[in-house]
């Protein structure tokens, strides 16, 4: 498929921009929402201002290589796709489309299991491929149903279990509470049979009543509160491949973590979607990485917005970045080419950035190119 034109967009923001003009309303508040009054979620942003960079120069940057690897799996750049859940509701192509555009520009990513395309229609259709694709989880009550879903991935090629460890009840999103979101009824969510578990709202009538949203009734009804690190241990005995846990904001869940095995760490506050006044992730990632000792790579996700946010992360020990919202407001404006044409613009970015500071390739960029500013009270 010949790629679209090009558009006159310039910043990632103009993608929101365009997003917010685009998708109805169900949509781009499910998508765009917090929790609370969503002080992290602008946190995950603002906090990246707070850092700056010490450029280095007379280097010989005429040529810069940005590739690098994910749990030992080569990739074109540290910017990475993070699992984003329901993405048909933003373009009719949704996860199989995003995939398609991680392969074209050979970089990582996680599919959501709440999403709307199976686990094997996506890995259909990015054949072939070697770009890295992992397996967001959830730990449903029903361990069968959770079982299962590592053992599609397994099958279909996914190279990295990564379970999300933040969410035994759902954050409580306004948004979605005044809208009573519910999935479209044209749409499931793909990775189940079953239709308590594929539907969200629909059989969810009792939410009004309890003034919750179709998703934070279907989270209460199906995931399991109880989780705790035995249920890690458990992931690992199940699966045959990288496990990682998502939702780490903490010293002490770090080495926790590690303890219980795990083979990598996301510092991630789920978007600002969970608990509002958490920290920016950026502002935890240099404590998780030092409790890590580099016995686990970690990687970061929440308010990459910029090729300067990206060199930042890695300065302060992050081995990758993953993008979330920008990567659906991409695909609501273009799909598939969207998805590539926003991941052209903020690699571009990093390849630039990465020139003014003197770093010709990754290995280069060290905590030395970054300094920290005095932070404010929340």
């Amino acid at each position: 498929m010949a790629p679209a034109a090009q558009s006159s967009f310039v910043s990632l923001d103009d993608f929101e921009r365009h997003a917010y003009a685009r998708l109805d309303r169900n949509a781009l508040d499910y998508y765009r929402s917090g929790a609370q009054d969503m002080i992290t979620v602008r946190e995950n942003k603002r906090a990246f201002d707070r850092i700056v960079v010490r450029p280095r120069v007379l280097r010989d940057v005429s040529t810069i290589d940005m590739q690098t690897t994910v749990q030992g799996q080569p990739i074109s750049s540290p910017i990475c796709i993070a699992p984003t859940a329901m993405q048909r509701m933003a373009h009719p192509e949704g996860e199989c489309a995003t995939a398609r555009a991680s392969v074209r520009k050979d970089t990582c990513m996680i599919l959501s299991s709440w999403s709307t395309a199976s686990i094997e229609d996506v890995a259909a259709s990015t054949p072939n491929s070697h770009a890295p694709k992992w397996l967001q989880l959830y730990i449903y009550k029903d361990r069968e149903a959770t079982k299962r879903l590592i053992e599609r991935a397994q099958d279909s090629g996914y190279t990295a279990i990564a379970l999300t460890v933040d969410t035994p009840f759902l954050g409580r999103r306004l948004a979605d509470i005044r809208n009573r979101f519910q999935l479209p009824p044209h749409l499931t969510m793909a990775n189940f049979s079953d239709q308590g578990k594929a539907q969200v709202g629909k059989a969810d009538a009792a939410s009004a009543a309890d003034n919750a949203s179709g998703l934070a009734a279907y989270v209460a009804s199906q995931i399991d509160p109880t989780l705790s690190w035995k249920h890690v241990q458990w992931v690992k005995s199940v699966a045959r491949i990288p496990v990682l846990v998502k939702g780490i904001l903490t010293a002490e869940d770090a080495r926790l973590a590690v303890d219980a095995g795990v083979d990598g760490i996301i510092v991630s506050n789920h978007g600002g979607r969970q608990i509002d006044t958490a920290p920016a992730t950026i502002d935890v990632l240099e404590e998780v990485c030092r409790a890590v000792a580099g016995r686990v790579e970690v990687y970061l996700d929440g308010g990459v917005r910029r090729g300067t946010d990206v060199f930042k992360a890695l300065a302060l020990g992050a081995s990758a970045v993953f993008l979330g919202r920008p990567v659906l407001w991409a695909l609501s404006y273009s799909g598939e080419d969207g998805v590539v044409e926003m991941l052209d613009m903020i690699n571009e970015e990093l390849r630039l950035t990465m020139a003014l500071a003197g770093c010709i390739n990754i290995s280069d960029i060290s905590r030395d190119h970054v300094r920290m500013l005095a932070q404010p009270r929340l």
